[in-house]
């Protein structure tokens, strides 16, 4: 999970790139913070995904393949 600070400065540079406009070293930190933002909210959606089992009103299991194997090898990617 990413630090409130640095979720705060992600924040605060939104705000000002709004406001005035950013330098070109906040540019380069802002799209690194985001940068980071994204891989950590992908993993955690990759950890939900993984618990994930899809049943019909049957009580079938049918999860979809991609996601079983996913499972299976342990991979932290779907494609």
């Amino acid at each position: 999970m990413l630090s409130p600070e640095k979720i705060s400065r992600i924040n605060a540079l939104a705000n000002k790139a709004k406001a005035e406009g950013l330098t070109k070293e906040e540019q380069q930190e802002q799209q690194e913070l985001r940068k980071e933002y994204l891989q950590t909210f992908r993993g955690h959606m990759l950890d939900q995904l993984k618990s994930v089992k899809v049943v019909d009103d049957k009580g079938n299991d049918i999860t979809p393949g991609k996601l079983k194997k996913l499972k299976q090898q342990g991979k932290s990617m779907l494609h």
